[in-house]
């Protein structure tokens, strides 16, 4: 169950060497076309070796291989080798199954989530000692149609929500260039950037100062997990706790909310609004145990007075907020959540990304997102279709300025407003 970490996330070149690759090659054209053709190969072969399904899905996979590789060797950057090997690998039409480079923060967040599969194959070539970072400003963000860029996700105590972002915002220019998630704050931590953005799909352009910093994805999640906590007060007097969960990894993303539920922020609140979107899944099907009101909670005292509370459950009402890019482990959670009754599940439709995958690295760093293992969740597939809410709520982000039409309407149900 561990490999659905994804069912479902001042940086020096000396440190780490290959975080920054450069999106363009000044090598000769023959030496160009070999090294893309290498990298190509070797993804074409990890597929062929590790896809969960060793039919692959009907294709002929050296029919495939044959079509596209004329165009990965005349890719000239490394940017566009990877859109080569992504339509490659969307022929196979299987969720987590992508080609990630270094200009992107999925990249790293997804380094951090292998790391321990990673340390195995090859991590410490591209991050030495392991340490994985990059700089940022804590957010996701997300093209429409048109190729604007706008913010889906702004992670809590990160730099971009200290410097006011929204959800909503379309990021037009950085420092005045072309913005770029990871390279616009690329040898520029700890110094301000100008984020050229608008809020209003008929407003005028301004500026947002926001001062990137060297982000440790786990880190930033279990921080931003911790950050997102409060009590949002109701007409009636009630008081709805709302936490994110923005990366559900490893255990101690969920270890903190049974922290904040037990005896933190959220220990008084009346009802819970867990908020499962955006970000990564890895969520396994044992944490929504956090739901069964028959199991009692323990509190744990040692011989050095430190104390800590065991078997932590929630007992009052709750609602689970999921969106498209809420995936895999996370959509496992929506499917319990809703199937055996446990509150209302709002917003729209899981992305239908419920293969288990792990990752590789390739020789020219990039990493490869592999489905490995097919799920089926109580004798359902979950993959391509996804978790319809029991309250849908549409949600166009774009210009939202602050509004949150989802949560206003989990708080509502849950206060009987």
């Amino acid at each position: 169950m561990r490999r659905l970490a994804v069912l479902a996330f001042a940086v020096s070149l000396v440190g780490t060497p290959c975080l920054l690759a450069s999106t363009s090659s000044d090598a000769p054209a023959g030496v160009s076309a070999r090294r893309n053709q290498a990298v190509f190969d070797e993804v074409w072969q990890t597929v062929r070796d590790h896809f969960y399904d060793p039919g692959l899905h009907g294709l002929n996979w050296a029919t495939i291989r044959a079509r596209y590789a004329p165009e990965a060797a005349a890719a000239d950057s490394e940017d566009a080798l990877a859109v080569v090997i992504n339509a490659v690998l969307a022929e196979l039409h299987a969720s987590h199954t992508e080609l990630y480079t270094p200009a992107e923060p999925a990249y790293y967040e997804l380094a951090d989530i292998f790391a321990g599969v990673l340390r195995r194959r090859g991590l410490d070539r591209v991050f030495p000692g392991g340490k994985i970072i990059y700089p940022g400003i804590g957010i996701f963000t997300r093209p429409d149609a048109a190729g604007h860029i706008f913010v889906t996700g702004v992670i809590e105590d990160a730099p971009a929500q200290r410097a006011g972002l929204l959800v909503g915002d379309e990021i037009v220019a950085a420092d005045d260039a072309p913005f770029r998630p990871v390279l616009s704050f690329r040898n520029k931590t700890g110094r301000p950037v100008v984020l050229s953005i608008r809020r209003h799909a008929d407003g005028a352009v301004e500026s947002v100062i926001v001062t990137p910093a060297e982000l440790q994805p786990r880190e930033m999640f279990l921080q931003g997990l911790r950050a997102s906590a409060r009590l949002i007060p109701t007409r009636n007097g009630l008081r709805v706790g709302y936490v994110h969960v923005w990366c559900y990894a490893g255990d101690a993303y969920q270890e903190a909310l049974e922290q904040l539920l037990g005896e933190g922020v959220l220990e008084n609140a009346d009802a819970l609004v867990l908020d499962l979107r955006e970000g990564w899944g890895g969520a396994v099907p044992d944490y929504l145990d956090l739901f069964n009101a028959r199991a009692p909670t323990m509190r744990v005292r040692d011989r050095n007075g430190r104390a800590w509370l065991d078997n932590v459950k929630w007992r009052r009402p709750a609602a689970m907020l999921v969106n498209e890019r809420s995936r895999s482990g996370k959509e496992v959670l929506a499917y319990g959540f809703e199937k055996y009754r446990l509150g209302e599940v709002i917003g729209s439709r899981t992305s239908g990304a419920v293969l288990a995958a792990t990752a590789f690295l390739m020789s020219n760093g990039d990493l490869l997102l592999l489905a490995v293992d097919d799920v089926h969740v109580d004798g359902e597939r979950l993959e391509g279709t996804g978790v319809d809410p029991t309250i849908v709520v549409p949600f166009d982000f774009r210009y939202a300025a602050g509004r949150d039409p989802q949560l206003d309407r989990a708080i509502a149900v849950l206060s009987h407003d």
